[in-house]
């Protein structure tokens, strides 16, 4: 089920199941995985886009070994928070995979992510070569966190 909202898509999470966060490109989907604790997201493949159906393979085999609970789309928006073409790729994708796996599906805002990861991965005195090959699920990895993050303040405003 597609949740756009994000306490919505907490409340739908199973316990002790990790998330995997997805950043769709037009070349490459860079994939990252949350532990079972949804407190720490680390960048896991990036993979090159071949069909969907091979493409939503994957990330089944993904899901499966890693008893994955959730997943979280980065959603491109323009810079003035508008959608345009890549916001409505990534919302098919999501319905399409929606048809595959039964877990909850969120998005999440990915503007400026692929710069924070460049970033991190600069101050890290990072080839560019491997900048190249990392940089996708890098960027996944700042999109999972970033809802990880909101999950936890979502956590701790129901404990207090």
């Amino acid at each position: 089920m597609i949740l756009e909202d994000t306490p919505a898509f907490a409340a739908a999470l199973p316990p002790l199941r990790a998330l995997v966060g997805l950043d769709l490109g037009e070349k490459t989907i860079g994939i990252a995985v949350s532990d079972n604790f949804l407190s720490v997201a680390t960048p896991l493949e990036t993979i090159k886009r071949r069909k969907f159906g091979l493409d939503a393979a994957r990330l089944s085999e993904i899901i499966a070994e890693r008893q994955i609970g959730g997943l979280v789309l980065g959603l491109p928006r323009n810079m003035d928070g508008t959608e345009g073409p890549r916001c409505q790729s990534t919302r098919a994708f999501a319905r399409n995979f929606e048809r595959l796996e039964a877990l909850p599906i969120t998005f999440w805002d990915e503007r400026l992510s692929t710069v924070a990861a460049e970033r991190a991965l600069l101050e890290a005195d990072t080839s560019r070569k491997r900048r190249a090959e990392v940089i996708d699920h890098v960027a996944a990895g700042y999109i999972l966190q970033g809802v990880l993050d909101r999950l936890r303040v979502i956590r701790e405003a129901d404990v207090g």
